[in-house]
């Protein structure tokens, strides 16, 4: 049986090391009217090079996700274009909503002060754009799909004002509409986390960090098709681009209305190994990193749900 589980795993750790590998290098800027706004929106609130930012952007739009690769996949060869340069203090530059009242995108520069814990916070009340908290049957249990999504966790966020400024004492930004997308509950609690962790394990041993979220929207769409998050650390030792996938094994999406239904052949493979593997701490209080074994423990802790359904 030992052997059968090491076979299966390597397996999959092979086909997700190629399926990780896949980036977004080849780009294209013709999208919808929408698309283009959205996008434009998003270069001005990023301060980057704008026809580069909309190129992307326009790109990962047209982009739909294939059952069964990768949770996220690499863009511009997963390395981050933001330079650690730009850090100058503690802040978070929220973009302005779009003119359907999507979120766009948010740019933190954070340091060991913006950690804050999220236990008892209050409840959330704002609805983004395709929120239906719709519960789902899948596989005979009553389910949840969507979340309320932050761009910028709400742990990252603390001693910052609602507009982002630095503010001791403020807590984090947890029902600010400029903040919050709707988002599944696998992308938000399983794939994002772990780069969110890169972030928040890098903020902990003392470095300073600029993270960047951008919501992906297929042209009038009400629901993202995924979140393009990248970060760098003043230091270099976090450094990450990628398009996480806004998806739900079991389920699948109008990303039109942002309503699901219960769908068998949905399925995700763990988050893009190749990069998540990069800057990961082994620990949060620890200066190491892990290793690509311990990686792989954590995927199969979050993504490969399908291997224990074969093994069974």
């Amino acid at each position: 049986m030992k052997k059968r589980v090491a076979s299966l795993v390597g397996v999959l750790g092979v086909a997700l090391l190629l399926g990780g590998c896949s980036s977004v290098d080849s780009l294209t800027s013709s999208s919808s009217s929408s698309a283009k706004t959205t996008s434009s929106t998003t270069a001005s609130a990023s301060g980057t090079n704008n026809q580069s930012t909309s190129a992307t952007y326009a790109s990962l739009a047209k982009k739909t996700y294939q059952s069964g690769t990768s949770a996220a996949i690499k863009v511009n060869s997963g390395k981050s274009t933001l330079k650690a340069s730009q850090w100058k203090k503690s802040k978070i530059d929220y973009g302005n909503l779009d003119s359907l009242n999507r979120t766009t995108t948010d740019t933190a520069y954070l340091s060991k002060a913006n950690l804050g814990r999220s236990a008892g916070r209050t409840a959330q009340t704002w609805s983004p754009t395709g929120w239906h908290n719709q519960p789902i049957t899948v596989n005979g249990k009553r389910v949840y799909p969507q979340n309320r999504g932050h761009l910028i966790a709400y742990t990252l966020s603390f001693n910052l004002t609602q507009d982002g400024q630095y503010k001791s004492g403020e807590d984090g930004s947890l029902d600010n509409p400029k903040n919050l997308a709707t988002q599944t509950a696998y992308s938000n609690q399983k794939t994002m986390q772990i780069y969110e962790d890169q972030v928040r394990t890098a903020l902990e041993q003392g470095k300073k960090v600029i993270y960047r979220v951008t919501t992906v929207f297929r042209g009038n769409e009400l629901m993202p098709r995924g979140y393009w998050s990248q970060a760098v650390s003043t230091d270099g030792s976090v450094n990450f681009n990628v398009y996480i996938w806004n998806v739900e094994p079991g389920v699948s999406f109008d990303y039109a209305t942002g309503r699901g239904k219960a769908d068998s052949s949905l399925q995700v493979a763990g988050a893009d190994k190749v990069t998540s593997s990069a800057n990961t701490s082994a620990s949060r209080y620890s200066s190491s990193t892990t290793t690509s074994k311990q990686v792989e423990r954590e995927l199969y802790k979050y993504g490969y749900k399908y291997v224990k359904k074969a093994l069974k």
